[in-house]
């Protein structure tokens, strides 16, 4: 029962920058998204705070490139981690054939 529920679909509105985004979601991801919007509002309060000078959709283009950025380096450093370990790997398996 515990699985079905997890691809349970729900609606649920976030609030992203005051303005209603409704979404259809697995109930699952729920926690997520929420501790995402979250997220996402505290920087674009942030980015406000910061340059007052800028209106909302800079703020808000401001904080999709700070997640842009984010990504882009957790997916280099996934890329370079798995380069590594077929590198250890090949590496093992030279030790292994030299003191087998």
């Amino acid at each position: 029962m515990g699985a079905a529920k997890d691809n349970e679909m729900k609606h649920i509105t976030v609030l992203i920058g005051g303005r209603p985004y409704p979404l259809k979601i697995n109930t699952s991801d729920e926690p997520a998204i929420r501790k995402i919007v979250k997220e996402i509002n505290e920087k674009l309060n942030r980015f406000q705070l910061t340059y007052t000078n800028k209106d909302k959709q800079d703020c808000l283009s401001m904080t999709l490139l700070t997640y842009a950025v984010e990504l882009h380096k957790v997916t280099q450093a996934q890329t370079e981690n798995a380069s590594l370990k077929g590198k250890l790997s090949l590496l093992n398996d030279l030790l292994d054939s030299v003191l087998a």
